[in-house]
C-alpha cells in the first residue's frame, strides 16, 4: 500500500510539468474578445462589385474585415484600405492557411455614386479577395444601423458636390457572424496583421 501511494505520488509530480506545458500552449483559459457579445452586425443582402446579389450567408465560415466607406473618399478611405491589404498580405506570409480564411469587404455609404461598376474599379486597386458592397439608400442605411456606423453627407461648394462624413471603426468578424474585435486599419499594415494573428482561428 504504502509502495502505491509512493508511485502514485511520483506518477502526479511527473505529470504536473507536462500539464503545466500544455497549459502554456493554449490549454488554459483563452482571452475573451473584446466585442464578445456586442449587438454589433447581422443578416444583410447587398450588391457585390460584380452586380450580384451577395449575402452574409456567403460568408459563413469565412473571417471577415468589415470596412465602411465610399470612393470618392479623398484620403481615409484609400488609405485605410491600403493598410487592411497590407496587413492580410503580411499575415499571409506569416500564416497561409489562417489567412486564406480573411476576406476584406468594403462596405459603402455612399450608394448613390458607388455603382456595382465603379466598387470593382476601385476594390481591384487592393486585396483581390476584397467584396465590395453596395444597395439602395433604404438597405444600407439598415446595414450601417446593424453595424454602428455613421454616415452623413456633407454639401460641397459646387452643386451637386458633397462629401461623406462617416465613422472609421473596422470590424474583424469571424466565420460564425461573431463581432470580435476593432482591426486599427487607421495606423498601419502591421497592426493590421498583428490583430489577424491574434484573433483568427
Amino acid at each position: 500500500m504504502a509502495g502505491d501511494a509512493m508511485n502514485d505520488r511520483r506518477f502526479r509530480l511527473l505529470l504536473a510539468p507536462l500539464i503545466l506545458a500544455l497549459s502554456a500552449c493554449g490549454g488554459g483559459p483563452k482571452e475573451a474578445p473584446p466585442l464578445e457579445g456586442a449587438r454589433i452586425g447581422g443578416p444583410f443582402t447587398l450588391t457585390d462589385q460584380n452586380g450580384r446579389s451577395f449575402s452574409d450567408k456567403q460568408l459563413a465560415g469565412k473571417w471577415r474585415i468589415m470596412y465602411f466607406g465610399y470612393t470618392f473618399c479623398p484620403d481615409v478611405c484609400p488609405v485605410d484600405m491600403a493598410n487592411i491589404t497590407a496587413g492580410l498580405k503580411a499575415f499571409e506570409a506569416s500564416d497561409p492557411a489562417r489567412a486564406a480564411k480573411v476576406v476584406p469587404i468594403f462596405v459603402t455609404v455612399d450608394p448613390a455614386r458607388d455603382t456595382p461598376a465603379v466598387l470593382k474599379q476601385f476594390v481591384s486597386n487592393f486585396h483581390p479577395r476584397t467584396i465590395g458592397l453596395t444597395g439602395d439608400a433604404k438597405t444600407m442605411e439598415g446595414v450601417e444601423k446593424a453595424f454602428a456606423i455613421f454616415a452623413a453627407r456633407k454639401e460641397g461648394s459646387t452643386p451637386g458636390s458633397y462629401l461623406m462624413d462617416h465613422s472609421r471603426q473596422t470590424y474583424l468578424i469571424d466565420g460564425e457572424g461573431k463581432p470580435i474585435a476593432l482591426i486599427p486599419a487607421d495606423e498601419s499594415g502591421k497592426a493590421v496583421a498583428e490583430l489577424l494573428d491574434k484573433w483568427v482561428s
